[in-house]
């Protein structure tokens, strides 16, 4: 019996590795997030943000995203989430981080960091913009860390805020798991 888990888990793990290499993926930098229509994968962009690469893998890896709400949905625009208290005023228990903006173009699937007016501000907060034209605005103003190259279509699936009151949404989405690709400990 344990061999037969064993061997289940040992296919499993290579079907995954198997996905990230043809796909190009270094399974390190690759990000598994499990929201209510599917599992999308985030390419992490260390060569962009390096300290907030690092950080995300961090939370990630601590099972910190897990159940936190994408509370700021905007259609042609973006869907942020990434805070646990989804008010969108709360974040993790690291320093904020030194902006590390770059002149990599913002478009559908960018995954960023949101801040407040400080640009040293960005914590655990993240969007991912749902279009080219709604976010290239952004350009040069936030830290890229990452893209979505699998599963826009379950992003495009997420709760719509109140265009009234800025996106924000009434019982979001959940992610319900984010993970780092090599993270067997939560499939």
């Amino acid at each position: 019996m344990l061999i037969r888990i064993v061997a289940a888990l040992a296919l499993i793990w290579s079907a995954l590795l198997g996905t990230a290499f043809a796909q190009g993926l270094d399974p390190q930098n690759t990000l598994l997030m499990d929201l209510p229509a599917g599992r999308v994968v985030i390419k992490l962009r260390p060569d962009l943000a390096p300290k907030t690469v690092a950080q995300m893998k961090k939370l990630a890896g601590r099972h910190f995203f897990d159940g936190t709400p994408f509370h700021r949905v905007i259609p042609g625009f973006m869907a942020q989430g990434g805070d646990p208290t989804g008010t969108g005023t709360g974040g993790s228990y690291e320093k904020n981080l030194p902006a590390e903006f770059s002149q990599a173009p913002f478009k559908r699937g960018t995954v960023a960091m949101a801040r407040t007016q400080d640009p040293n501000s960005a914590n655990s907060q993240f969007f991912i913009c749902f279009t080219d034209d709604g976010c290239s605005s952004l350009t040069g103003k936030y830290t890229i860390w990452g893209e979505v190259v699998k599963g826009m279509e379950f992003v495009d699936k997420l709760k719509a805020g109140d265009e009234a009151n800025n996106g924000q949404v009434d019982r979001p989405d959940k992610i319900l798991k984010l993970k780092l690709m090599t993270d067997t400990s939560a499939n």
